[in-house]
């Protein structure tokens, strides 16, 4: 672990504590370091050790479960001789036809373009990292992955999901479908994907890696 000194001129690239906001020269890491601020002693940013590859084999892991949940029921209904089963993306259909489009859409912004955007937008940017390249478009997608990462509500929408099977649990059988379990793993990957390489790692290899 590194300790840095304040620093207030002399450097063109310089990284602020997120606590204290004291302002260092920025240093150059090599793969399981990681930089506290010397004041508070909060961490700066730390670079995993193989965090190129371990994050792309998350991400991967994450858009194949991705797909699976929006393949096959989530859930499977039955009251009598009545069976009904939804699939992840009627839960925003059904909204609007319970005329609440609006609610609809944010549900469809928060759980599945959210998502879609960042998973997508790290395979690319660390396949091409790990092929050596900086694939077009990687800079600009790369402030986008990350802006999306904080609209992306999947486990808000999981946790809404487990609050009504508890109500209708009561009224008829529940069955958690495939859909159901693809989606739990969904989360825990994303978000060791995201965990497992630093942002400022990912955006420093970006600038130094030729296009």
């Amino acid at each position: 672990m590194l300790r840095l000194r304040v620093r207030t001129s002399g450097a063109s690239k310089h990284i602020a504590c997120p606590d204290c906001d004291a302002v260092y020269d920025a240093p150059t890491l090599k793969e399981g370091e990681q930089v506290l601020c010397a004041q508070c002693h909060a961490s700066l940013f730390h670079y995993h050790r193989n965090s190129l590859h371990r994050a792309a084999a998350l991400t991967i892991a994450a858009a194949f479960l991705f797909l699976v949940a929006n393949c096959f029921p989530f859930m499977t209904l039955r009251a009598g001789y009545r069976e009904s089963q939804m699939l992840l993306s009627q839960s925003v259909s059904g909204l609007e036809e319970q005329d609440s489009p609006f609610l609809g859409a944010a549900v469809g912004i928060f759980t599945l373009a959210a998502p879609t955007l960042v998973i997508s937008g790290l395979a690319y940017l660390l396949l091409g990292l790990i092929a050596g390249r900086r694939l077009p478009g990687a800079i600009p997608l790369c402030r986008w992955v990350y802006r999306a990462r904080r609209w992306n509500m999947t486990e808000v929408f999981l946790l809404g999901a487990l609050v009504s099977l508890l109500k209708l649990g009561k009224l008829a059988t529940l069955t958690l479908g495939i859909s159901f379990w693809a989606f739990v793993g969904l989360i825990i990957c994303l978000t060791a994907a995201l965990s497992s390489i630093d942002y400022r790692e990912l955006w420093t290899r970006l600038e130094e890696i030729e296009a």
